[in-house]
């Protein structure tokens, strides 16, 4: 397993994170509604709107989990962070940098993932991911990747908006 790679400029991105003033806040009905949005469009079990603190994923808005936070060495979203497009992994057991990854091996055995950063918009720093994930393998057309970076775009739009 591949850990979660950390940018070189990670004190600069989590002072970036810090001044959303997002972390540990409740949920919002604003986020929630993204990524209930994801879950009909794709007919995926999970997606999240997640910001990536200094050890932990942490998510603003999460539908097809019970958790709120996952550690963020072995988080697939950590990954995403860094990729400046978009990171899809079509069957995580086919990718060597996930395939022993606790997440795919147990629970929740995520087999498919896509992920876009997030970016605060005055640092210009990725402080988030917007993603989907499912049980099985999957490929995304292209039409289905257009979607997801509409989706993603307004979860980076509402990371953005000052309460």
């Amino acid at each position: 397993m591949l850990k979660a790679p950390i940018p070189n400029n990670e004190n600069e991105r989590l002072c970036a994170v810090q001044g959303l003033k997002l972390l540990d806040t409740a949920t919002e009905e604003r986020f929630d509604r993204i990524t209930k949005k994801a879950l009909e469009r794709f007919s995926v079990p999970i997606s999240t709107i997640t910001l990536i603190d200094r050890d932990r994923e942490w998510f603003k808005s999460v539908q097809g989990l019970p958790e709120r936070e996952g550690p963020r060495d072995i988080s697939f979203c950590g990954h995403a962070l860094m990729s400046e497009v978009m990171l899809i992994i079509e069957d995580t057991l086919l990718d060597s940098r996930f395939a022993d990854n606790p997440m795919v091996k147990s629970t929740p055995n995520i087999r498919f993932y896509a992920g876009k950063s997030l970016y605060e918009k005055e640092s210009n720093m990725p402080v988030g991911v917007f993603c989907i994930k499912d049980y099985k393998p999957r490929k995304m057309s292209l039409d289905d990747i257009n979607g997801f970076l509409d989706l993603a775009h307004e979860a980076e739009v509402e990371i953005n908006r000052k309460k």
